[in-house]
């Protein structure tokens, strides 16, 4: 794509367009893969025009806030001729798995993104970078931009101040850089406890950004890490490794969500001195942040997302009602619509929250022209027809009917079906005391049966509750639909069915808002007070015969009642099992 092309523009667009203009990133060396200021000298021009990177940290399930900058950073990078880098920020060794590893993986996959390009894999680990992380910690102790601090966490705490009282200085900043590097070997070595000392940048005690009031940048901690094993016993801050992960990997812009806004001077503090040192190349990454995009009617904390799986208020992290990337498309989302809300939704420097129906807008517009239709009866009621005999010579006839596939796809094909003297047809398609405007079935009102013949209720059968148990009408003979006589009988309501003998009995998933408040957790508030007991209904279908056949993960438009999915982990051809995606846009036939 080339800067002229019709995107939505935002603020980050302007930035690298500016960039580009100026030639900010222009002739830089790559050394083919992530290194530091030596290893990139010697390499050639980078053939990527920015450089940008999707870090998540290996410690639970992408959600739906995940996909919106996976499409972001993906997505700039292939619009201006650059390479977008997946890289694990896995510097903490206590709650990453490779577990979440692989799901990742396969999530930025199945939203359709790649990482290879230029003839190379652009998928990293920070792990791989410890080396490079403690040799520049000891630059830093030696060029005294960082100091080993032997209090305590608590002791630490009281002398960092707050946003009205400036900090004081740690009792043991001063010291010599010789004896802080003599230290900084000990905490290496494992010669001290866990959290018996860190390792502080110096920076300035008393600035107003508290972030700058000497962060920790290294820990003592022993744990076994995923990749690393039991090599390290310290291990980097995420705001240290962070910024040295985006220069080893010469990222040109680093975009990240608005909590980092406050991190940014440390970032380019960091990146400034170690390049100042002859560590790392220049020009450096430069970090942007951009607004949060939150879903009504959505949680996306990881820890509150753990508690719905580990107190079974779901099903699991793929349970449909959760935002997680697995989540959504076991509902049936596709990639396409995840990608559309993105993209839609742009960036700008503020947190926004917008209705959650708008991902049901994206799916319909991504499905109206491509999934196939049929019908389904969800809520079944049994139709019999007392005059077929008479008009069709046989009890036992059935009536061949064809209708398309989709509508507006020929090239898909005809579905067939047969229409017999029993059919089930949906419970709220008929009313003995039909309300004002209703046309669908009630004593003497005529309807057809879509892809079929028109019918004249004439009453129906009850159980001894009052409870209609069984509608009867009559055939209107010459009227299927498609022949001469099809519209001889004009009718206001149109009715969708499935015949009693050869329908397929299917388990049908419903699914509503996982809560009733628009933001759960606003005020403070549990968000287990607002959880909504009726986000999950099942229900015993009948269904045309060939949806037993589609494989797990088709989707299909169930005529009348919206977009479904064949459930990726239960359906089978002898046990159907179909989850709603969303309703459609609107009903008709009322």
């Amino acid at each position: 794509m080339s800067e002229t092309d019709h995107r939505p523009s935002n603020f980050l667009r302007a930035i690298i367009e500016r960039d580009l203009e100026a030639g900010t990133y222009a002739d830089r060396p790559f050394g083919g893969s992530p290194g530091d200021a030596a290893h990139h000298a010697a390499g050639a021009p980078d053939p990527a025009r920015i450089r940008t990177r999707f870090p998540p940290e290996p410690n639970g399930y992408l959600h739906i806030g995940h996909a919106k900058s996976i499409c972001l950073n993906f997505g700039l990078a292939r619009d201006y001729g650059g390479v977008c880098h997946l890289r694990f920020d896995d510097t903490n060794p206590e709650k990453e798995e490779q577990e979440y590893v692989d799901a990742i993986i396969e999530a930025v996959h199945w939203l359709g993104f790649d990482w290879q390009a230029h003839g190379t894999s652009h998928l990293y680990f920070a792990s791989d970078y410890f080396d490079f992380m403690y040799r520049a910690a000891e630059a830093l102790v030696e060029a005294g931009l960082a100091y080993v601090d032997e209090q305590s966490a608590e002791e630490m705490r009281a002398r960092r101040g707050d946003f009205a009282t400036p900090g004081s200085a740690s009792p043991y900043r001063e010291r010599a850089p010789a004896e802080n590097l003599a230290r900084l070997r000990e905490m290496r070595d494992g010669r001290h406890a866990d959290g018996a000392m860190v390792l502080r940048a110096k920076i300035d005690m008393a600035s107003p950004n508290i972030n700058l009031r000497d962060p920790t940048i290294y820990r003592i901690r022993r744990a076994t890490h995923h990749r690393s094993g039991e090599r390290w016993c310290i291990y980097p801050m995420y705001t240290y490794a962070h910024p040295i992960e985006d220069a080893l990997e010469r990222i040109t812009h680093s975009i990240c969500t608005l909590e980092f806004e406050d991190q940014r001077p440390f970032y380019d503090w960091l990146l400034e001195n170690l390049a100042d040192l002859g560590l790392l190349a220049r020009p450096l990454p430069r970090q942007y942040e951009f607004g949060r995009l939150n879903l009504e009617y959505v949680m996306t904390s990881k820890r509150r997302l753990r508690a719905l799986v580990e107190e079974g208020i779901v099903e699991g992290w793929d349970d449909p009602r959760m935002p997680t990337i697995f989540g959504l498309r076991r509902r049936g989302y596709t990639p396409a619509a995840i990608r559309a809300l993105a993209d839609g939704t742009g960036a700008s420097k503020t947190n926004i929250w917008i209705d959650d129906r708008v991902l049901d807008g994206c799916l319909r517009t991504d499905l109206e022209g491509q999934a196939p239709r049929a019908m389904a009866v969800l809520a079944p009621l049994a139709l019999d027809l007392t005059n077929w005999a008479e008009v069709f010579g046989s009890a036992d006839h059935v009536e061949p009917c064809r209708a398309p596939a989709h509508p507006q796809r020929p090239e898909l094909g005809q579905r067939s079906f047969g229409l017999s003297r029993a059919v089930w047809i949906d419970q709220d398609d008929f009313a003995q005391a039909p309300p004002k405007g209703f046309h669908r079935l009630y004593p003497g009102n005529k309807v057809r049966l879509k892809y079929g013949l028109v019918v004249e209720c004439t009453g129906c059968e009850k159980d001894a509750a009052g409870r209609v148990t069984r509608v009867l009408a009559k055939v209107v003979p010459g009227t299927k639909s498609g022949s001469a006589g099809a519209d001889a009988v004009k009718v206001k309501g149109t009715i969708t069915w499935v015949d009693r003998h050869e329908a397929r009995p299917a388990t049908v998933r419903l699914y509503e808002r996982l809560f009733t408040a628009a933001q759960p957790e606003a005020g403070g508030r549990d968000f287990r007070s607002v959880l909504n007991p009726a986000s999950l209904s099942v229900v015993q279908a009948w269904l045309e015969p060939g949806l037993a056949r589609l494989p797990r993960e088709q989707r299909v438009q169930f005529e009348r009642h919206g977009y479904f999915v064949a459930d990726r982990v239960l359906h089978a051809e002898d046990a159907p099992v179909f989850n709603r995606i969303a309703t459609l846009r609107d009903t008709w036939g009322a």
